[in-house]
């Protein structure tokens, strides 16, 4: 399972499902919600439904769902991944995630994927130049 926004989408995000693939033969995908990135002051291009109906085409996808707008641990809840991976800028370390998973009962482990070429592959970069 990987969590991320894919906005605008590039080949970091592809580098990250193909890392997280790597773990398992099924890739589920979760989207933040667009009133997730509301309340954290981030403006969209696209909203979730397109950004959900983009990675349903990507082949390495197998799945992928929206999160929750209220409890973001209640689609792991749901779908009881075996590995969580997450992208090198998660902010949540793995250990710390791992404990508060299992204070909620599950046993899933926790990768972190490594970057790929941050200095080009960046949401915020391409943000900035659509911004220019």
């Amino acid at each position: 399972m990987c969590f991320g926004t894919f906005d605008l989408l590039h080949l970091g995000h592809i580098n990250y499902f193909q890392q997280a693939k790597k773990y398992g033969d099924y890739l589920m995908v979760v989207i933040a919600r667009d009133i997730t990135k509301s309340n954290q002051q981030k403006t969209l291009i696209f909203n979730e439904n397109e950004r959900l109906g983009l990675l349903q085409q990507l082949k390495i996808v197998d799945e992928t769902v929206l999160g929750d707008v209220k409890d973001h641990f209640k689609v792991i809840l749901t779908k009881k991944p075996d590995i969580i991976c997450l992208g090198y800028d998660h902010s949540i370390e793995e250990k710390e995630l791992e404990d508060k998973l299992r204070v909620l009962g599950l046993s899933c482990k926790v990768k972190r994927t490594k970057s790929f070429h941050p200095d080009i592959y960046k949401s915020n970069i391409f943000r900035m130049k659509l911004l220019k």
